[in-house]
Order: C-alpha cells, then structure tokens, then sequence
C-alpha cells in the first residue's frame, strides 16, 4: 500500500487552518454588511433624525476600538483561536440584540445591543487578523489579501440578502435571527481548526512604541491617506442606504444594493491593484483612485435617481480600494526590521476614519441633507489624490 508524502500530510492541516480563517472572515463580513444595510429600518421604527442616528452610529467605531485592544491583551493570555471564538458569538448575540431591539421598539435595548456589536466586531477584527498572521506564518508567503477578499465577497452576499429581506414582510428581529442560526454552527466548526501558535497569540506591535528604525514622519502621509479613505468607507456604509430610501426615495430591498455595489467595485479593484502597480506605479494608481472616489461621489452627491446612485456608490468603491493595501506596502519600506510597527501605525488611521465617517454624513445631513453630506466628502477623496505622490 503506498504511503501518503510527507509533505501532503503538513500540508492538510494547515489548509483546514486556512480555510477555518476565511470562515471567520466570511462570517464577519456578513454579518456586518446585514446590520448596516438595515440601518433605514432601525432609523424608521424610531423615528431619529439625521443628527440623532449619527450620534448613536458614531459610539460603534469607538466600542470597536475598545474590543480590539481588549481582545488583543486577552489573546496573548488565552489564545486568539479562544478569543475569536467567544467574539464571534459576541457579534451574532449583538446582531439578533439589535433585531430584538428594533422589532420591539426598546431604544435602551437599541443602544445595549449596539454598544454589544461594535464591542464584538472590534473584538472579532484584532483576534481574527492574529489568526490570519498565525496561517500566514505557516504557509511562508503572504495570504492575508485572501482572507479580506473572503471579507469583500460575504459583505456584498450579505448586502444582498438583507436586500430580499427588505422586500418581504419579515421582521428584522427575524432576518437577524436567521442571519445568527446559519453563521453560529459555521463558525464554530471552523473555530476547531482554528490556529494555536505563537505567530497566531503575540501581542499587535504598539504602534506608539519608539523605534529609532521606524520614523514617525513618513508614514504620517501614508496613516492621513487612510484617515480621508475610511471616513468615505464609514459614511458609505452607514449612510449610502438612507441616501437612498430619504433623498431619492427607494425601497429598503433597493437601498440595500448601494453597498453591494460599493463593496462589489472594491473587491475587484483590489482584485486588479497589484497588477496596475507593476504597470503604472503605485503613484498612478492612488491618483487615478482619488480621482475616481470623487467622481463617484458628485454621481451620489447629484444623483436623480436610486439606479444613478447606486453606480455611484459602486465608483467609489472602486476608487479607494488601492488606498489600504497600497499604504500599508508604501509604509513597510520604512520599517527594514519588518517589526510590524509602520504597518500597524497607518492602521491607526482606520479607526479614526470610522469614528469620524461613521457620524459625518448624517451630521451635515441634520442642518443640510445627505447629499451635501456625501458632496463634501470629494474634498476628502481629492485629498488621497493629493497624497499619491508620496506613495512611490
């Protein structure tokens, strides 16, 4: 009887690993473009004004950052595979919260169970990143771009089932639930193979730790570049659906499909980005995304109709998506130790573009409307363009 190779035998652990990851990424996504794509309908039952929604849209991002350092400390303590494991629970738990929330008309139950989402996604997002690093370090090659395509492909599957979910009858308690029921067992079984290493449980680089090997100076433009790149993220996802249903009126089910646009562009422009950096340059390539986010967003800004909109929203995916991966590229040429500490300094910019985007559009919509919400977020767009430059 013949033996199987060796090295097949490595192997098929570490691709059950691999897979096990890109669940969690799959399950997170999901999860994520269900609830924000719902947002019309919580905004609808109670009733909040532009200004009020922002206000208790902004407190996620900030919950977020709270759960991914909290979860980063206690992975280094218990393993990140325990940690995801429980967060992931954490965001389906808030998820049906939320749903139970909304259904019942509870606005304390509201505020709990979003402070609980924002509080499991952070926690999800540090803990299931370590895990990518902990598969990345096993296979010997860079894998993480896979795991965030997974991400890219159940945001936009997600989009779309909370847009046939609109235009049924169901309640958002029961979308939510359903939503719960299917991504708990599936995630569970993938957390079995979840990785146990030393890669997969240290601690993040600090990115305030000092390094006289990494400067701070050059990679603010970079860490600036992905601030204006998330504040048009965070306003495209919390306010694209309300753009809809409030300015152009459109049906929930329709308003859904702004995001599945946007992250569908994303997806296949990150897709193209490594080809068209070997081409035209990383410098091009920022510049073309820059300009390209702002046009799309004068479509969304002077859109007549829902359909115009939607292919703006879906230009502007298409244009900020080099801006992340591209940065991260452009800051690890000034971290020659490969600390992580570059990296993990422009990242900082991510959060702080969330917990400005994530209010901005509806606080400028409070005194004005959406559309100049969206109008003003050129400026921000203009400004990566800007910054291109610095990227080669």
């Amino acid at each position: 009887m013949r033996s199987t190779p060796v090295h097949l035998l490595r192997g098929a652990p570490v691709n059950l690993q691999r897979v096990a990851v890109s669940t969690a990424f799959f399950c997170q996504g999901f999860a994520f473009a269900a609830l924000i794509t719902r947002i019309p309908a919580i905004q609808d039952q109670f009733n909040f004004s532009e200004g009020g929604l922002a206000m208790i849209l902004a407190g996620v991002p900030i919950l977020a950052g709270v759960g991914s350092v909290l979860a980063g400390l206690l992975a280094v303590r218990f393993h990140s595979a325990v940690v995801l494991r429980v967060c992931a629970l954490i965001v389906a738990g808030g998820l049906v919260a939320v749903g139970a929330a909304t259904t019942s008309g509870s606005f304390p139950g509201l505020l709990v169970a979003l402070a609980l989402m924002g509080f499991g996604l952070g926690s999800v997002d540090a803990t299931m990143n370590m895990q990518g690093i902990g598969v990345q370090a096993q296979v010997g090659r860079s894998v993480m771009a896979s795991f965030y395509a997974w991400w890219s492909l159940a945001t936009i599957l997600g989009a779309l089932a909370a847009s046939v979910a609109a235009a049924t009858s169901l309640s958002l308690l029961a979308f939510f639930a359903i939503v719960a029921v299917v991504l708990i067992p599936v995630g569970l079984l993938a957390s079995t193979r979840f990785v146990r290493s030393h890669e997969a449980d240290a601690a993040a680089p600090d990115p305030l730790a000092a390094s006289a090997a990494v400067p701070w100076r050059p990679l603010l433009v970079f860490g600036f570049a992905v601030v204006l790149a998330f504040i048009i993220d965070s306003s495209v996802s919390n306010w694209s659906a309300l753009d809809l249903t409030d300015v152009l009126g459109a049906t929930e089910s329709v308003a859904a499909l702004a995001y599945a646009a946007y992250a569908l562009f994303m997806l296949i422009g990150r897709m193209f980005a490594d080809h068209l950096v070997g081409r035209k340059g990383a410098q091009w390539l920022i510049t073309a995304g820059g300009l390209l986010a702002a046009v799309g967003l004068v479509v969304v800004a002077a859109a007549p109709s829902a359909i115009v909109a939607i292919v703006g929203f879906a230009i502007v995916g298409l244009g900020i998506s080099p801006v992340l991966p591209m940065a991260f590229v452009a800051a690890s040429h000034h971290d020659p130790r490969h600390t992580g500490i570059a990296v993990a300094r422009v990242n900082v910019g991510n959060y702080i573009g969330f917990v400005i985007g994530a209010p901005l559009v509806g606080v400028i919509g409070e005194f004005s409307s959406l559309r100049v919400g969206f109008a003003v977020l050129v400026a921000a767009a203009l400004g990566i363009a800007v910054m291109a430059r610095s990227f080669d």
